[in-house]
């Protein structure tokens, strides 16, 4: 039986209002974790977004 691995990064605004992504891919539970630290840091638009193995986001990406 195959595992399927899903992948996640995030992309936020920082409380100076610069764009952010994360340069690694997370799993949905380590995501949602680092969502909560950014949103306590007071960082907004906070997002999830599924990637492939291998993908990297750039803050300039739609998300």
């Amino acid at each position: 039986m195959a595992i399927t691995m899903e992948n996640f990064a995030l992309k936020w605004t920082d409380p100076d209002g610069k764009a952010h992504a994360s340069a690694c891919a997370y799993s949905a539970k380590s995501a949602e974790r680092r969502k909560k630290e950014l949103e306590a840091a007071r960082c907004t638009n906070v997002q999830i977004i599924p990637v492939e193995p291998g993908e990297v986001l750039t803050a300039e990406q739609p998300g």
